[in-house]
């Protein structure tokens, strides 16, 4: 018998394809994604894009659908920008 995740939590099956859960560890920073410039969350956006390698299902998506994605899942608030300064990354992670 599994424990079923929190309600505030979607499935599995349900979360957001091209972001992964992952843990925000406690001294990670919250970066909103509104205090940054286009270009600069384009950029971060891409990056973190381009080092996942996440599965979009039967069809690949090009990098301007993945980013584009990936930008309506910030502003659902469905992912956030997480800055961890001990290692001095920046990762996306679904809230």
């Amino acid at each position: 018998m599994g424990q079923r995740p929190p309600e505030s939590e979607p499935p599995e099956s349900e979360r957001p394809e091209s972001v992964r859960p992952e843990s925000v560890r406690p001294e990670s920073v919250v970066v909103p994604f509104g205090d940054l410039q286009a270009d600069l969350l384009r950029a971060v956006v891409e990056s973190f894009v381009l080092r996942e390698g996440t599965d979009y299902g039967e069809r690949e998506l090009s990098l301007e659908e993945k980013v584009g994605r990936v930008i309506a899942q910030l502003k659902r608030g469905e992912a956030q920008i997480v800055f961890d300064p001990e290692t001095e990354t920046v990762s996306i992670v679904t809230r």
